[in-house]
């Protein structure tokens, strides 16, 4: 196992970080002696959030090559810590989404996280040193109806990160998937919290993303109970297994949305996904 990462002093880049786990994370980094710098597709608020955090902030799309290379352009080497956090959760049945919000939860959710892992590795494999932490979530293992496209994109990104630390052995850079199960943000407005569905602050998170610089461990569970959960599902039957999800995720999120409550952010990537559609058509 690679040493632990000295994060005093060291740059750390986290995407998605003008709200929620990203901005609980950069705050984390901070505390920690890192040097941050924030990206996030809302250039003015991620200006905003830096001011607050003292550190820096500008726009990044992750869609966009192009953007995610000139932001990462203005890091203080050497790059340290990659954070790919940024991701989006409309919620809904599936034969009723947008096309356009399909493809934008997949191309934030999943190409994002390919597109910055591969702008930032020839460095770090070039140091001998890295760690690149993918923020995941519980619905990549276990699924939820009413949010297919956001499990198909998380459960990608598991594997992806899992494929990719094996790549990497023996070379100094690792990779932790974080699996977040349901946590106090935006993403998760109009959802019924609470029951058996474990819920989590955004500095849960950031302190177990903060925490595998120095484990460098593979997979992270918050809470980390839940990490169980696929341990027992394979133990036991069908129908327990299906009874267990279904109090957990199932039809949780269909059967409670509040899609009053849940209007404004929806209606905020719908806009930034149709944007996009039309900027590619041009």
């Amino acid at each position: 196992m690679p040493n632990p990462i000295d994060l005093h002093g060291a740059s750390v880049v986290v995407t998605g970080a003008a709200r929620g786990i990203g901005y609980a994370t950069a705050r984390a980094f901070i505390a920690a002696g890192a040097k941050v710098f924030i990206g996030d597709l809302d250039g003015d608020l991620a200006k905003t959030a830096a001011d607050e955090l003292g550190c820096t902030g500008v726009g990044v799309d992750v869609r966009s090559r192009e953007s995610l290379a000139d932001f990462l352009a203005g890091i203080e080497p050497p790059l340290r810590v990659l954070v790919n956090n940024a991701g989006i959760m409309p919620a809904g049945r599936f034969v009723d989404e947008q096309d356009a919000v399909t493809d934008a939860i997949i191309d934030v959710n999943l190409n994002g996280v390919l597109r910055a892992t591969k702008l930032v590795l020839p460095g770090m494999l070039a140091r001998g040193t890295g760690h690149i932490v993918n923020v995941a979530s519980y619905l990549g293992e276990i699924p939820a109806a009413g949010l297919a496209t956001y499990c198909a994109s998380k459960h990608a990104v598991i594997g992806f990160s899992e494929a990719l630390r094996d790549e990497l052995d023996g070379t100094g850079v690792t990779v932790t998937t974080v699996l977040p199960s349901a946590v106090r943000t935006d993403l998760v407005s109009g959802v019924k919290l609470g029951g058996m569905l474990p819920t989590v602050d955004p500095e849960d998170i950031a302190d177990a993303i903060v925490a595998t610089c120095s484990t460098r461990t593979a997979v992270v569970a918050v809470p980390g109970w839940m990490r169980s959960y696929e341990a027992v599902a394979a133990l036991v039957p069908d129908k327990i297994v299906g009874a267990i999800r279904g109090r957990l995720t199932r039809q949780r999120v269909l059967r409670t949305l509040d899609t009053g409550a849940r209007a404004r952010y929806d209606e905020r990537i719908r806009r930034d996904a149709a944007a996009t559609s039309e900027s590619a058509a041009t």
